[in-house]
């Protein structure tokens, strides 16, 4: 695999220019604020609606949210330098665009480093999280709020084989996204990853010239693959999230008073969207039972060891602050 380059000096000097541009930029009174966040997706996907339905109402008093959606306002992965340049207030962003700029964030990249959608809230909010945080205010001008939840990506196989632990998985042609994060996740599975676009993913599967891919119920469901698959292995090899983020500028222009409400907004709105992915997903469960799919869980301790070690023994880790893996795994 490539080796993963940290941001050059550089990189790191153009970035804390972007953040002295924002402590350039003067900012309106609090009770003619726009909050303008930017994000790529759709205004029906249960995040938007979080933010629209229970963040922008607790938030009323004081600042007018303001959302574009479908990367309506700025393009996909250019939300933080948008945030850092003080031509936005919000995103939710992701930690794979964080790692970008932090690579130590690229641990959450990683398979089976949260076990679930409460193992995620607990190490979001756990003080060893404090130096991450603080290094995105001070490289990036960016404040992350709260984590949202955005599903466990299982494995879904047009094949009869019952999969339990990653030997069973040597030669699946598994379809990943084609960067090299995903490809290397892939193989850490066990499988032979196989780079496809999304849209050819149906296809494929119908064809045989993939045996599987990986996706949260939710994605399974809505792209029908279904349709073209015999089971599903709840491997749940990776515990995707996004970040509630606001500018650090804006965000220290408000009251304390002010925060607070913020704070909770912002918690209020990523638990209103964890609850409605979650409940979603275990509905999804028994919608494909019903559909004749086979849906079951393998050893997920197999799976783990096998993925975390692949992780251990790779260029990724040499990213990660020392010991952090262990005190995520401890929470």
């Amino acid at each position: 695999m490539k080796s993963i380059a940290r941001p050059t000096l550089k990189q790191a000097v153009k970035a804390a220019a972007l953040v002295f541009a924002v402590g350039a930029t003067s900012f309106v009174n609090a009770a003619e604020t726009k909050l303008r966040l930017s994000g790529p997706m759709s205004a029906t996907d249960e995040r938007a609606i979080a933010m629209t339905e229970v963040f922008a109402p607790a938030v009323a008093d004081f600042a007018e949210f303001e959302g574009h959606w479908n990367s309506s306002l700025f393009k996909q992965g250019t939300d933080l330098e948008a945030i850092a340049r003080g031509n936005l207030d919000m995103t939710i962003t992701s930690a794979q665009e964080l790692a970008e700029f932090i690579p130590a964030f690229s641990i959450f990249a990683a398979g089976y480093v949260h076990r679930d959608a409460e193992h995620q809230k607990r190490v979001f909010s756990a003080d060893f999280m404090d130096p991450l945080k603080e290094e995105a205010e001070d490289l990036l001008g960016v404040k992350l709020l709260s984590v949202m939840y955005l599903g466990r990506r299982n494995v879904n196989l047009r094949t009869d084989q019952e999969v339990k632990t990653p030997e069973d998985l040597k030669g699946v042609k598994l379809r990943m996204p084609g960067s090299d994060a995903w490809q290397f996740l892939g193989k850490a599975l066990g499988a032979n990853p196989t780079p496809m676009a999304f849209a050819e993913v149906y296809t494929a599967l119908q064809t045989g010239a993939v045996d599987g891919q990986d996706n949260p119920l939710p994605t399974t469901k809505d792209a029908k693959f279904h349709e073209v698959t015999k089971q599903i292995i709840l491997t749940g090899h990776l515990v995707d999230l996004n970040y509630i983020a606001i500018s650090k500028e804006v965000w220290d222009s408000f009251t304390p008073e002010q925060q607070a409400i913020l704070q909770k907004a912002s918690d209020d709105a990523a638990e209103s969207a964890r609850q409605k992915q979650l409940a979603q997903e275990a509905s999804l469960a028994q919608f494909f039972r019903d559909q004749g799919l086979k849906v079951y869980e393998p050893d997920l301790k197999a799976f783990q060891e096998h993925v975390q070690a692949a992780y251990m023994d790779s260029d990724y880790s040499k990213q990660w602050p020392e010991g952090l893996l262990e005190q995520i795994n401890a929470q």
